[in-house]
């Protein structure tokens, strides 16, 4: 037997190792710890009480488990409620509603939000209820308006705001607003004083105005004085709907005057509210309202937040494109000037401008924030100003304004005013001009992000800038944007050089609007080598794919001949015979894509031979690419062109005798099959003998006969030397004498 070595045999430890195995024994230690393991997931016991007699039906089953059952059996009786009103409506509200009002009084938040959806449910539904059934559900929903939980609480008060427009005006009457007009007192919570202002707005619109004016504007009245600033804030907030619902006359004498002066509130949350309302409103006032009440109003509110109100400054700041709007018709010169004034000191909050560039003030990070957050809004509405300014007066009365914007130290600020840049260009029309320096400057921002918001509409943008204007004629030249060329190409190498490939790819998109705004000769020059060196380099596949189409767009658009066939030797030189197979699987998509922009007759002349070449790659894919586009391939060549059909028969011939990859062997057959059935193909491969098909078609019939690009095998195959090629010429010979293949060419494709 083999005894341990003695222990002085054993090499000696050191105090690093002896501290390690002492960690190990400890743990070691853990593993005697003995603890119970359950062995299912619920006991005997447990089992027993969620079982449930199969003989009762579903209303006596909804019964017995809301009376007795476990919290998730009661939930899942309140979830299928629905179901069970559908099925007996009359047995559901007599046996199981009641039974579900007494669950709720001790249920927790879970149940009640359950409850809340599936009552909603039933009221919407197209169930025929009874006054009593009604009565039962409202009843209940009332009830916990209550609810000591906010979130329960609010459920249930969108449920209600919901089935409003379900119910009918009858039962809003008797069963909502009887008990609201004993909410909005002041004895009650203000829980329960917020419901009653947000149902007020639901209803009003529900009744005649008779009764709106008699019953609810004085409950609406209270509640826009009440001594809750949040309770007279939703009320204010509430005021759109009831004007909408009393009409003009009434709206002047009764709401206006409460928004004039909720609008002087001490608490700039309703001050606020009644701000956005007044603007939601304006087309609701007379021109005498907006000139006398609406405007001196207006402007105080701007004088007060600018002073030191920067939260509702914010809401103000956002809202003021559409506020010159609906007050420009009925501005004097003075009004209309001192709008355009404000908006100006509101593009500069927070900065301060030296040697023409604007540079933060320092303050706090809080109020700093919210002065970005200010411009950015101004950014926004800059396109609404523009055309409440007059674009004819851009230059004296905005560029400065916009410039500042464009530069902002802020990046959400820059990027805000990117993304409407092609919305100023459309305005300014013949005026462009002015802002190229600006969209120079957005092109070569530092940040990402203001770049990829101007790539949205940059080719809009472009083709707007450079254009001379509805006068000019087809053939007239373009206009030149200095150090456009420079900045594009930045931006490229910019984007190229981050992650951000999504981006990089946007832009190369975007440069296919390039021979509307630059010279040929440009971008010959400057773009192509460029693109070859991307689509040569880059390793993102949708950047790579995405150059290649620009490629194709600037070869369609490239009036000089020399330059074309230049650029037509490189890309056989550096895509066809590329040494990369990424390089050759790049110029068959570059197929794909010069077969849709340009001619068949110029395809053919000088992409099909090497396309067909291919055959011959010793990487698999780029022959499983080639199989698939061979439909594709054969429906450019004429009828009558022997010498192009002879050529795609030499390639089928290659494909069928001596390819050996199974993939590529699969999808050579059925696009076979498929071209022939479509008369896409005028070259027929017949098998005479079953016994002389290659074994790999046999997967075939079970494949569909349109593969997709995207199914390309990820793995890289080459051709490489076995047994099986080794074979006599003899054996090589008789297989081709069995083997028949028919050409069969039609004048028709």
């Amino acid at each position: 037997t083999n005894l341990p070595p003695p222990t002085s045999a054993l090499p000696k430890m050191t105090p690093s190792q002896s501290s390690l195995f002492g960690e190990i024994d400890d743990l070691q230690d853990l593993t005697f710890i003995e603890r119970p393991i359950r062995r299912s997931l619920k006991t005997a016991e447990e089992i027993d009480k969620l079982t449930v007699d199969e003989d009762l039906n579903d209303i006596e089953r909804a019964v017995y488990l809301l009376s007795s059952g476990e919290d998730v059996q009661q939930a899942s009786v309140i979830i299928n409620l629905p179901i069970l009103v559908r099925q007996n409506p009359a047995e559901t509200f007599r046996r199981v509603v009641p039974k579900v009002r007494e669950v709720l009084h001790v249920a927790g938040a879970d149940m009640q939000l359950a409850a809340a959806g599936s009552f909603l449910t039933v009221l919407q539904d197209d169930i025929v209820l009874i006054q009593t059934h009604t009565h039962s559900i409202l009843q209940i929903v009332l009830l916990n308006l209550d609810h000591r939980d906010t979130v329960v609480s609010n459920a249930w008060l969108e449920t209600l705001l919901s089935a409003i427009d379900a119910l009918p005006k009858d039962t809003i009457r008797q069963e909502i607003l009887s008990p609201l007009l004993l909410k909005h007192q002041l004895s009650q919570s203000v829980p329960a004083r917020l419901a009653s202002c947000r149902i007020l707005g639901k209803v009003v619109g529900k009744f005649e105005t008779s009764i709106v004016k008699k019953d609810l504007l004085p409950l609406i009245r209270s509640l826009c004085q009440d001594v809750e600033y949040e309770v007279r804030a939703c009320m204010c907030r509430q005021l759109e709907n009831i004007t909408r619902g009393i009409g003009l006359d009434h709206t002047k004498v009764e709401v206006l005057p409460e928004l004039v002066e909720l609008a002087q509130d001490e608490a700039s949350t309703v001050r606020l509210a009644a701000f956005d309302t007044i603007i939601n409103l304006l087309e609701m006032f007379d021109s005498d309202d907006r000139t006398c009440v609406i405007f001196p109003l207006v402007k105080a509110f701007c004088e007060k937040c600018f002073k030191g109100d920067e939260a509702v400054l914010a809401s103000l700041s956002f809202q003021y494109g559409k506020l010159c709007h609906g007050l420009s018709e009925s501005f004097t010169d003075e009004q209309h000037l001192w709008f355009l004034e404000f908006y100006k000191k509101l593009c500069c909050l927070g900065l301060q401008h030296e040697n023409g560039h604007c540079e933060s003030q320092p303050y706090p990070l809080e109020l700093e924030n919210k002065y970005a957050l200010v411009r950015r809004n101004c950014a926004y509405n800059f396109p609404a100003i523009v055309l409440y300014a007059d674009p004819n007066h851009f230059l004296s009365e905005l560029y400065r304004t916009f410039s500042s914007l464009c530069h902002d130290p802020e990046i959400s600020v820059r990027r805000t005013a990117a993304g409407g840049f092609h919305e100023v260009v459309k305005l300014l029309g013949p005026n462009v001009h002015y802002i190229h320096k600006e969209i120079i400057a957005l092109l070569q921002d530092d940040s990402l992000e203001v770049l990829d918001a101007l790539l949205n509409n940059i080719q809009e943008t472009l083709e707007l800038a450079t254009s001379r204007g509805e006068g000019a004629g087809p053939e007239s030249k373009q206009v030149n944007i200095p150090d456009l060329v420079p900045a594009l190409v930045a931006a490229e190498q910019k984007a190229a050089s981050s992650l951000h490939w999504r981006v990089h790819e946007k832009l190369l998109q975007c440069y296919s609007c390039l021979p509307r705004v630059i010279s040929g000769d440009q971008i010959y020059f400057r773009f192509f080598q460029r693109m070859f060196s991307i689509i040569t380099t880059n390793n993102v596949l949708p950047v790579q794919r995405e150059t290649v189409r620009t490629l194709c767009v600037f070869l369609r658009y490239n009036r000089k001949q020399e330059q074309r066939q230049e650029i037509i030797s490189k890309i056989k030189q550096e895509l066809a015979q590329g040494r990369s197979y990424w390089n050759r699987l790049r110029y068959l998509d570059l197929c794909e894509m010069t077969i849709d922009l340009f001619s068949k007759s110029y395809f053919c002349k000088h992409f099909l031979i090497p396309a067909l070449e291919l055959v011959n790659d010793p990487v698999a894919n780029v022959r499983y690419k080639l199989c698939y586009m061979l439909p594709k391939l054969r429906s450019t060549i004429k009828a009558t062109d022997k010498h192009l059909l002879q050529q795609l028969e030499f390639c089928v011939r290659k494909l069928l005798c001596r390819e050996k990859d199974k993939d590529v062997v699969v999808t050579f057959y059925n696009d076979m099959l498929f071209a022939a059935n479509c008369r896409r193909l005028s070259v027929l491969v017949c098998f005479p003998d079953d016994n002389l098909r290659p074994h790999h078609f046999n997967v075939a019939s079970s494949i569909s006969p349109t593969p997709s690009s995207s199914s390309m095998p990820v793995l890289i195959r080459s051709n490489t030397s076995s047994s099986v090629d080794h074979r006599s010429n003899g054996n090589k010979d008789t297989q081709s004498r069995k083997l028949s293949v028919y050409v069969v060419r039609s004048c028709t494709v």
